[in-house]
């Protein structure tokens, strides 16, 4: 049997994770569990997993689903759907999971995901991962995609074996839209210059894509990191096409006007803990060893630490 195990049954683990439970719940061969926690897994426990698109939901029961990796079998295949902020505690809990066999795919938000799954598993595969998804936990075992495209890419310059082509068949066979490719690098980083630009500027001005994009001052700051962040890619020698801002600017043009970020989200819901590091840090740590300026991403970067932190 091969058993999925999804970590994080958030908006992007439970839906793709509700999706490959829907494919495989009569399956014998295939077993789909999820690690969640909190009200969420009572929910699931209780009522199964709803994931709803447009009109159209579905309910569906993993084959198991706790928040103690002891109780979940050695997974075939990790699918990490955490906050990067959960990602080191979450490895640490996995180990009861994993196997030498183990295949570990993260679906995390920034770019450093893989080299800290490494450093706990160095004997393992472990691949490179981005999604295209606008999917969120509307509620306790809810998830609620609103978006109009579902993309999941994966690969790794590393590893091509049969386990991979393996993978891409179940994702597939769940309905979703999955690509492993050897240009893995190339297709996260474009996905991170897009997150990383609206993340930091829609969290620093308070405001969505719509109203930063109206105001020619703010929508310069935009220009202004997608800049700084595509110089950092090519100053690491990352494979972009060279109109890839102005290519960025205008997918961000096709934005709703009320489109944010889940970092904006996290600030005005004042969490104690967001993927800032993760988003707009990176750029200015990674850019201080490239030799690259990042005077805005550091402005930014700055103010938005001094925004976390509570009033004394």
């Amino acid at each position: 049997m091969t058993t999925i195990l999804i970590a994080g049954i958030g908006g992007v683990g439970g839906y793709f994770g509700g999706l490959l439970a829907k494919a495989f719940q009569n399956d014998t061969s295939v077993a789909v569990q999820f690690l969640a926690r909190g009200k969420n897994l009572d929910a699931i426990r209780a009522n199964g997993l709803t994931i709803v698109k447009g009109s159209d939901s579905s309910t569906v029961f993993p084959q198991k689903a706790s928040d103690t990796p002891s109780d979940l079998d050695k997974a075939d295949y990790i699918i990490l759907c955490t906050k990067t902020y959960d990602l080191e505690s979450t490895l640490v809990q996995l180990q009861d999971c994993i196997t030498e066999k183990t295949v570990i795919l993260p679906l995390l938000n920034g770019l450093d995901s893989t080299p800290k799954i490494k450093r706990h598993y160095p004997n393992i595969t472990v691949l490179e991962g981005c999604i295209y998804l606008v999917s969120r936990l509307s509620a306790p075992g809810i998830v609620t995609n609103s978006g109009n495209i579902e993309s999941l890419f994966f690969g790794s310059d590393k590893a091509s074996d049969e386990r991979l082509l393996q993978l891409e068949t179940l994702l597939k066979q769940a309905e979703i839209q999955a690509s492993l490719t050897q240009d893995i690098i190339s297709v996260v980083w474009k996905k991170f210059i897009f997150v990383s630009a609206i993340a930091t500027a829609t969290s620093f001005y308070d405001q969505s894509v719509g109203e930063i994009l109206e105001n020619p001052d703010k929508r310069d700051t935009l220009l202004a990191l997608l800049t700084e962040v595509y110089t950092l890619a090519k100053a690491k020698h990352i494979p972009l096409p060279e109109d890839s801002v102005a290519t960025t600017l205008a997918n961000i043009e096709t934005l709703p006007f009320a489109a944010t970020s889940s970092l904006h989200s996290d600030f005005k819901n004042k969490k104690k803990q967001t993927e800032l590091d993760a988003l707009t840090g990176y750029v200015v740590f990674e850019g201080l060893i490239y030799g690259v300026a990042t005077p805005v991403y550091e402005k930014l970067y700055t103010a938005l630490k001094a925004k976390k932190k509570p009033a004394l």
